[in-house]
């Protein structure tokens, strides 16, 4: 049964590095349980996309919402917005300069309050995209201390002499106080290696989401940590060695348990096969799907390569130079690619069957032939039932006809 409730919204997101756009006006939802596989080629925006959701950089423009909470907001197009009606006003009045007509008057007081209502407007939503950037984990660490409350403080006036639902409170006030909603979101990162502390113990790494989050028991910590060693396919011995004593399939297989530990909603998996030989590539992938159905777990899938995100995924977005070009469900998007560069990534998928590829030919994507944007500008648009397309009208009838 399809779950249609929405766990992440990214609106308009963009994330600059100076003059770079990294990732520029882009858009999707996650649902509940699904894997959404992010594509594109090196460099074109999945993994600073999954960067930014997570908070590891302050995005520049747009909205992240999870839970319906917004984690993260950028204030570039309100003060974009601001300098276009400010402009506006002064071009008006540098072409009504010298006419003292009484449209003239009329039209530079209506561009004035114009621009006025724009600018209070666009301040208001700058000041709350701040309050929201940096106090939505404060909001909901009160939130979960107020139902924590809500629900203890009866128990202890009914029983005040029971010391263990006292220290029963007191241990989850404390986790409630410094819970965090980002901290349901986790990232598995693409190098196994360079992801995990040479210093410290598998154990220590498993556990310390725990610990910052308040978790002072070390049997329970112990007891989670073989739990999730177990869970990923490793033994309750592996806990006192250190990475370098491990392969790199086994150091990816601690990232995961490093995730699954603090039992988040989403996971983001930042093309996390890509540094492992085909054989662990197939057992890290089998494992993911094992937690999603065992867990419930909701992932987006960043990866480059396609034919791993057609077996995982149940929708897919393409990106490409920092813009999603198409998004579709997998079998859609592979059945009928639409965007010149989505045929391209699929031309290059090869296959294991030599009669094949002696006739397969390689489509290349050259963006100055395919597309004349001199006249009108690209925006996502629905081709078919959730399948969209990056194009103009010209494109958008095309692709109409090539469905047909």
């Amino acid at each position: 049964m399809e779950n249609n409730e929405v766990l992440l919204r990214v609106e308009h997101l963009c994330q600059y590095f100076g003059t770079t756009k990294a990732v520029d006006d882009v858009s999707f939802d996650i649902r509940k349980g699904e894997v959404f596989g992010l594509v594109g080629e090196s460099g074109c925006g999945k993994t600073t996309t999954g960067r930014s959701i997570i908070k590891l950089y302050d995005i520049t423009s747009g909205s992240v919402y999870f839970k319906g909470i917004r984690i993260a907001a950028g204030v570039k197009s309100y003060k974009d917005a601001i300098a276009a009606a400010k402009k506006e006003l002064a071009e008006t009045k540098a072409r009504l300069k010298g006419n003292t007509s009484s449209e003239a008057k009329a039209e530079i007081a209506n561009a004035s309050a114009k621009c006025a209502k724009t600018v209070s407007e666009m301040r208001a939503e700058i000041k709350k995209a701040k309050f929201d950037q940096k106090n939505c984990d404060k909001e909901y660490a009160k939130e979960q201390t107020a139902k924590l409350n809500a629900e203890y403080r009866p128990k202890l006036a009914a029983n005040p002499g029971d010391k263990e639902l006292k220290a029963e409170y007191k241990n989850k006030l404390n986790k409630a106080r410094k819970s965090r909603l980002v901290t349901q979101i986790q990232m598995i990162f693409q190098d196994p290696i360079a992801s995990l502390d040479p210093r410290m113990t598998v154990k220590e790494i498993i556990s310390e989401g725990l610990i910052v989050h308040g978790e002072k028991d070390k049997k329970v910590l112990e007891e989670k940590v073989y739990e999730m060693l177990e869970l990923v396919g490793l033994v309750r011995e592996h806990a006192g060695r250190y990475p370098h004593e491990f392969s790199g399939g086994q150091k990816q297989r601690v990232g995961v348990a490093r995730s699954v530990i603090m039992n988040p909603e989403l996971i983001i998996a930042d093309e996390p096969v890509s540094a492992l030989d085909v054989s662990i590539q197939a057992q890290v992938i089998n494992l993911l799907n094992e937690l999603r159905d065992r867990l419930g777990l909701t992932l987006l899938f960043v990866a480059h390569d396609l034919s791993v995100v057609k077996y995982f995924s149940d929708r897919i977005g393409v990106m490409y130079y920092g813009k999603m070009v198409e998004l579709a469900p997998s079998d859609e998007l592979f059945l009928n690619p639409l965007h010149p560069y989505t045929r391209s990534l699929l031309s290059a998928i090869p296959l294991p069957d030599p009669e094949y590829e002696k006739q397969r030919k390689r489509i290349v994507y050259n963006p100055l032939a395919e597309h004349d944007y001199s006249k009108e500008e690209p925006t996502m648009r629905e081709i078919k039932p959730g399948h969209f397309v990056r194009c103009n009208t010209e494109e958008y009838e095309r692709y109409l006809e090539i469905l047909k």
